[in-house]
C-alpha cells in the first residue's frame, strides 16, 4: 500500500468519486425528478424560448443573458470530458456505460434546475455596479442561515482548488500534449498562447466570458456533432444494431471485454457526472448573473446544460467509437488517442485535424469559465481585494500547466471538485421546499399569462 501523500491523495479521489459523489448525485437528480414531477421535460419547450430571448428584459438585474448564461456554463462543462472521457469509459466499461451516461444526464437535468434556480434567488447584487455573486455559497448561508457558514466556506475553498487544477492546468495541459502530437507545435508555445487569450478575456469578468463562450461553444460543438453525424449517416445500417448494444450491455456489461455490471454502472455514472457537473452547484455560480427577476427561470435554462452535454455531445462521441468498433482491451488508444482513431476511420483527418483544434478551443473555454468560479469563490473567502491577484496567479497557473507533470497537482484538484459535491447536494436537499414554491409560482403564472414577451 502506497502511503506517502501522493498515494494517500490518489485513494482518497479514488474513494470520494466512486462513493459519496456517485450515490449523492444519483439520489440527488431522482429526488429534484420525483419532486418536481420530471420538470425536466415539463419546462423544456420554455426553456427553449427562453434562450431564444422571448422573454429577455434588459432592464431587469443581472449581466449578462440566458443564451450567455448557459453557453458560460456550457463552456466550462463541455471538453475533455466528453471527448477523452466518454472514450476511456467505453473502454473500461463497454458500450453499456454510455446507457447509465444518458440516465444521469437525465436526472442531471433536474439537479441542474434546483441549484441554478436557488443560486440566482440567493445572488447578491451591488447597488452600485450591478456586479452579480450567486452559487452554493450563497443559497447555504442565505438559504440555510449563518450556522451553516462553515459549509459554505467549505465549499467555496474546493472550488477555489479546483479551478486552478482540473479547471486550469489541466486544461492547458491537455491542450499542450493535443497540439504538439498533431502539429508538433512545443507546449511552451501553446502555453504562451493560451496565458495571452485566457489573460485577455478573464480581465473583462463575465460579461467577456459570457460573450467570448457563446461564440466558441455553439460553433464548436456545431462541427464536432456534424463530423459525428456524418459518420452515423455513412453507417445508418448499424444504428439499430448499436442502440440494441448499448441497452443489453447497461445490465450484463459481458459485450465489453467482460466487464461486470457494477463496472459498467460506476464508469457510465461517474463520467457523466464528471462531464455535465450536475451536483456540483458550479453552473449555479454563472448562472447567477443572467438578467432576469424571476430566478426559476434561470433553473429552466440551466435544466438544458446536462442534456446538451451529456446526452448529444457525449452521444456523438460514442457513436463514432461504437461504430468504429475501437473498443474493449483491444481498443487503439486510450482517451483523446482513442477518440481521434475512431473519427478518422471514417474522416480520415478530422480526427487528428478537429479533435486537436477541438480539445484546444473547449480547454480554453473551460478556463475562462473556471477562472470565474473560482474568482467567485476567493471573493467569497477573502473579500474583493483578492480578485486581482486571484486573476494574475490563475493565469501563471495556464502557462505552468502546459509544461509541468501534473500528476499529484490533478489528484488533488479532483479530489477538491468530487468534495464540492457533499456540501451542495445537502443544501438543495434542504432547500427543495423553496424550489418546490417557486416552482408552482412561476408556472401558475406562466399559464395565466401573466408573463410578457419581448419578441
Amino acid at each position: 500500500m502506497d502511503i506517502s501523500i501522493s498515494g494517500l491523495i490518489e485513494s482518497a479521489v479514488g474513494f470520494v468519486w466512486n462513493k459519496p459523489v456517485i450515490i449523492l448525485c444519483l439520489v440527488t437528480g431522482i429526488f429534484f425528478t420525483l419532486r418536481l414531477g420530471f420538470i425536466q421535460f415539463r419546462c423544456f419547450k420554455h426553456a427553449i424560448s427562453l434562450i431564444r430571448g422571448h422573454y429577455d428584459n434588459p432592464n431587469e438585474k443581472g449581466q449578462i443573458t440566458h443564451f450567455q448564461a448557459l453557453c458560460a456554463a456550457l463552456s466550462g462543462t463541455i471538453g475533455l470530458g466528453n471527448i477523452a472521457g466518454v472514450a476511456i469509459a467505453i473502454k473500461i466499461g463497454g458500450p453499456g456505460a454510455i446507457f447509465w451516461m444518458w440516465v444521469v444526464g437525465i436526472l442531471g437535468m433536474a439537479t441542474k434546475y434546483a441549484e441554478c434556480g436557488l443560486g440566482t434567488y440567493f445572488r447578491d447584487v451591488d447597488p452600485e455596479t450591478g456586479e452579480v455573486s450567486g452559487g452554493p455559497m450563497h443559497y447555504i448561508t442565505k438559504g440555510l442561515g449563518q450556522k451553516w457558514k462553515p459549509m459554505a466556506l467549505f465549499y467555496a475553498f474546493c472550488a477555489l482548488m479546483g479551478s486552478f487544477g482540473a479547471g486550469n492546468m489541466f486544461q492547458s495541459n491537455q491542450a499542450a500534449e493535443a497540439l504538439q502530437s498533431s502539429f508538433s507545435i512545443p507546449p511552451v508555445s501553446t502555453g504562451i498562447v493560451l496565458t495571452i487569450l485566457v489573460g485577455i478575456v478573464i480581465i473583462g469578468g463575465i460579461k467577456r466570458i459570457g460573450k467570448v463562450a457563446s461564440r466558441i461553444v455553439p460553433f464548436m460543438c456545431g462541427i464536432y456533432i456534424l463530423g459525428a453525424i456524418i459518420i452515423c449517416v455513412m453507417n445508418i445500417q448499424s444504428l439499430p444494431q448499436i442502440l440494441t448494444l448499448i441497452v443489453t450491455d447497461a445490465f450484463t456489461g459481458n459485450a465489453a471485454a467482460g466487464g461486470a455490471f457494477g463496472t459498467v454502472l460506476i464508469w457510465g455514472v461517474r463520467r457523466a457526472i464528471f462531464s455535465n457537473e450536475a451536483g456540483l452547484g458550479s453552473a449555479a455560480i454563472a448562472h447567477a448573473a443572467v438578467k432576469t427577476d424571476y430566478p426559476i427561470r434561470e433553473g429552466i435554462v440551466a435544466s438544458l446544460g446536462p442534456l446538451i452535454d451529456t446526452i448529444i455531445v457525449c452521444s456523438a462521441t460514442a457513436f463514432v467509437i461504437i461504430i468504429s468498433g475501437n473498443y474493449g482491451p483491444m481498443a487503439m488508444g486510450n482517451g483523446i488517442s482513442l477518440t481521434t482513431a475512431s473519427f478518422d476511420m471514417f474522416l480520415d483527418g478530422f480526427g487528428s485535424i478537429f479533435i486537436s483544434l477541438a480539445v484546444f478551443f473547449f480547454a480554453f473555454s473551460t478556463m475562462i469559465t473556471w477562472s470565474y468560479y473560482g474568482e467567485r469563490a476567493a471573493t467569497y473567502l477573502f473579500g474583493k481585494k483578492f480578485i486581482m491577484p486571484y486573476r494574475m496567479i490563475f493565469v501563471m497557473c495556464v502557462f505552468l500547466g502546459a509544461i509541468v507533470q501534473l500528476s499529484d497537482v490533478l489528484n488533488f484538484a479532483d479530489l477538491m471538485i468530487g468534495l464540492m459535491v457533499i456540501p451542495n447536494s445537502i443544501a438543495i436537499i434542504l432547500l427543495s421546499p423553496k424550489v418546490v414554491a417557486l416552482t408552482k409560482d412561476y408556472f401558475t403564472k406562466l399559464k395565466a399569462g401573466e408573463y410578457p414577451r419581448y419578441k
